[in-house]
């Protein structure tokens, strides 16, 4: 579909979308025609973007946009992540921002919220999600004068065989595979011998976060001397980054059932299906990707990307004249891209000393962990993860 073609289908639905949508709450499911941008979104109508200083555009309109993916930016996980870092940038510098949510995940539907924030003055767009990938292949080239920040992912075409960051784009990965790792390590450290993995989708950034977390648990059995089979691992990929009763069944019966004393809810919405049921059972919780603490009591850490810090990084870098336009950059311990919040874990015997030594091996290179793809990109499957004291049970992966 021909760009011109998206935004007039884009802009009927949003003529029509105004005379339905009124009231409709900014952190339901609106509409990539309907663009909100409140700070607060739990309490700004998506129909009525206007109604805050941070949404009002002016004569240049809004120009720092960001692109939802099939999350809202109050998730509590990726894409609140990432909103809170233009957020932060904006209001310290009174630039206008605004956020838009497609109305499906496509590549038509981000192509059409991208086209819209263009129309809408945009002059620098986040997009934050590998799904990203492939609209901002084309995004970056229909329009050359906007810049735009790829998180979590590198602009190919469809079938992967081309791929292109033009000096316009900058893509960010993290090194999920530490954070995973970190988040097992403590688990074991902190006393815990039977884990569990709820992974969302078994795209490369769950997958990732996944063996860091199996090779994690195994590196501090070994540490602390315990032997074969001594840590039992559930390990599963539900299909999905929502919550639904099915997650919060297994769940309940992994801590009720099997004994399990932690699970790694490592999938957006999943983690509430996850902490639900922990709650019921008086049992614990690792959040994913931003410090999920606040979300319940049952968390005991969370494995984040810095999300909110490279958005706003990268921001102050285009704003200063030094966009690192055309590079794909990799956010690591080494340049504290991955962690854990340690101010608002909730370990026993986990020490900041523990957690500052094994940070320190990461960071410089000490440390090897097994990624989802091997040197020569060959996929690698769960039960060729390496390990010595976990044992993995593998339900579907």
């Amino acid at each position: 579909m021909k760009r011109k073609t998206i935004v007039a289908l884009a802009l009927t639905f949003l003529m029509a979308l105004s005379l339905v949508a009124c009231g409709t709450p900014a952190s339901s499911s609106a509409p990539a025609s309907t663009p909100a941008g409140s700070s607060t979104p739990e309490s700004t109508p998506a129909s009525t973007p206007e109604s805050t200083p941070e949404s009002t555009g002016g004569a240049d309109g809004y120009e720092i946009a960001l692109i939802t993916d099939i999350g809202t930016i109050d998730d509590k996980s990726f894409n609140q992540g990432a909103w809170e870092g233009v957020v932060q940038y904006a209001e310290e510098n009174n630039i206008t921002h605004k956020y838009y949510q497609p109305t499906e995940k496509t590549d038509d539907a981000y192509l059409a919220g991208i086209d819209l924030a263009v129309e809408g003055g945009a002059k620098i767009i986040v997009t934050p999600g590998y799904l990203f990938e492939v609209p901002i292949f084309i995004a970056q080239e229909t329009y050359p004068d906007v810049t735009f920040i790829l998180i979590d992912g590198s602009p190919h075409n469809a079938d992967y065989s081309e791929f292109l960051t033009a000096d316009n784009t900058v893509g960010i990965t993290y090194a999920e595979e530490q954070a995973g790792y970190l988040a097992g390590y403590a688990a074991v450290k902190d006393g815990n011998t039977k884990l569990g993995f709820m992974g969302g989708m078994a795209v490369p950034a769950v997958v990732r976060f996944g063996y860091g977390y199996i090779q994690g648990a195994d590196a501090a059995a070994q540490e602390m001397g315990l032997g074969a089979g001594s840590i039992t691992m559930n390990y599963y990929y539900t299909g999905d980054f929502v919550a639904t009763p099915e997650i919060q069944t297994m769940s309940a019966s992994w801590y009720d059932n099997d004994g399990v004393e932690v699970i790694f809810g490592c999938g957006g919405a999943v983690g509430n299906s996850v902490m639900a049921a922990a709650q019921a059972s008086d049992k614990k919780v690792i959040g994913v990707d931003v410090d999920q603490s606040g979300e319940s009591p049952t968390v005991i850490t969370s494995a984040m990307k810095e999300l909110a810090i490279s958005v706003y990084d990268t921001l102050t870098n285009y704003y200063a004249g030094s966009f690192p336009g055309g590079q794909n950059l990799i956010f690591s311990a080494e340049n504290d891209g991955v962690g854990l919040p340690w101010g608002s874990s909730k370990f026993e015997t986990f020490t900041q000393a523990d957690y500052d030594a094994i940070y320190a091996k990461l960071a410089d290179g000490s440390i090897t962990i097994v990624k989802d793809t091997d040197a020569d990109g060959n996929e690698v499957k769960v039960e060729d993860v390496p390990t010595t004291a976990v044992v993995v049970t593998n339900l579907n992966a």
